[in-house]
C-alpha cells in the first residue's frame, strides 16, 4: 500500500478532482495534511508517508512544509527546489536565460529612481510585476512615464516586499496566450487563454479553448521543464513575432477549465506521476 500525504489549504475543484482520482486507486492510502490549524515539529513529520503531494494555495506554507517533509526523508511533488524556482519570477527568468530558452527581457531594480530608469530603458509599454504572486494580481502595464512614476511611487509605499522591482518586456500577444501542462518533463496538453484585455488568466476571465501540442510548443515546454527540474508544471507561453517565448512557470497548476477543453484526463496523469515517484 502506497501512502500519499495530500497537503492542501482548501478543497478547490482541482483538489477534489485529484482526491477523487487518488481514491480510485485500490493500492493507495491518502493522508490529508491541512497547511493551517496545526504546527509542525521540524525534526519529524506528523505521519510517515511515502510521498507528499503539495497542493497548498499559499506559496510560503507549501514551501516550508514541503521542506520539513523533505528534510525528514519524504519525497515531495513538486520538490521544494522546483517550487522556489517557479514561485519567484526573478529565479524563473534567470533559469530560462541561463538555459537559452526564449523569455521576455527582464530588468531588476531596488529603489524608485533606478526602477524608473529601468522602465525608461525597457521602453513603453512594459510590465511591472511582483516577484512573488499569481492569478495575474498586482500586474501593471506601464504605457508612459507618467504612469511609471505613479506606479513605482505607489509600489514603494506598500512596504519592503514591493521594493524589489521586476520590469518585464511587454509582448504584443494575438489576444491570447498558451498554458501548457507538463508531467515529468513531457507536455500532455495545452489550452489557449483568450481575453479582450491584456491579462488572459482564466482566473481573471480568460476563455479556454484547446491548443494543439505542435512540435515547437512541445519542444520549448520540454526544455523549460527540464531546466526548472521537472514535476507537475503549468507553463505560460506567449506567441511573439520571433516565435514562442516563456512567460512564467507554475508549480501548483490549476486545470479545472482544461480537462473537458483538451479531452485529457489531467488529474489521472498527475496522480500516476505522484504514485510513480513514491515507488522510485
Amino acid at each position: 500500500m502506497t501512502k500519499i500525504g495530500f497537503l492542501y489549504t482548501r478543497l478547490r475543484a482541482e483538489e477534489k478532482y485529484l482526491l477523487e482520482e487518488l481514491e480510485k486507486r485500490s493500492d493507495v492510502e491518502v493522508v490529508r495534511v491541512k497547511d493551517d490549524g496545526q504546527f509542525f515539529d521540524i525534526s519529524r513529520v506528523p505521519e510517515k508517508v511515502d510521498v507528499l503531494f503539495e497542493r497548498s494555495v499559499s506559496y510560503s506554507r507549501g514551501l516550508y512544509i514541503s521542506k520539513i517533509y523533505e528534510a525528514n526523508g519524504v519525497k515531495v511533488v513538486n520538490t521544494p527546489q522546483v517550487a522556489e524556482r517557479c514561485g519567484d519570477k526573478y529565479v524563473t527568468s534567470q533559469i530560462l536565460v541561463q538555459n537559452g530558452i526564449p523569455t521576455p527581457k527582464v530588468f531588476m531594480a531596488f529603489d524608485e529612481e533606478s526602477a524608473l530608469a529601468a522602465v525608461d530603458a525597457m521602453g513603453y509599454p512594459c510590465v511591472l510585476k511582483p516577484v512573488v504572486g499569481s492569478w495575474g494580481r498586482l500586474l501593471a502595464k506601464v504605457d508612459n512615464r507618467h504612469a511609471a512614476e505613479s506606479l513605482i511611487e505607489h509600489k514603494a509605499s506598500l512596504g519592503v516586499n514591493h521594493q524589489v522591482f521586476y520590469i518585464q518586456e511587454y509582448i504584443q500577444k494575438p489576444g491570447r496566450d498558451i498554458r501548457a501542462f507538463v508531467v515529468g518533463d513531457e507536455p500532455i496538453a495545452a489550452i489557449y487563454r483568450t481575453s479582450e484585455g491584456w491579462i488572459t488568466n482564466t482566473a481573471r476571465g480568460g476563455v479556454a479553448t484547446n491548443c494543439p501540442l505542435t512540435p515547437e510548443l512541445s519542444d520549448i515546454c520540454r526544455r523549460t521543464a527540464q531546466a526548472i527540474g521537472g514535476g507537475l508544471l503549468a507553463i505560460d507561453v506567449f506567441e511573439s513575432d520571433n516565435g514562442l517565448t516563456i512567460n512564467e512557470v507554475n508549480h501548483t497548476m490549476e486545470f479545472r477549465n482544461s480537462i473537458a477543453t483538451t479531452g485529457v484526463n489531467i488529474p489521472a496523469l498527475m496522480v500516476d506521476y505522484v504514485i510513480g515517484q513514491a515507488k522510485t
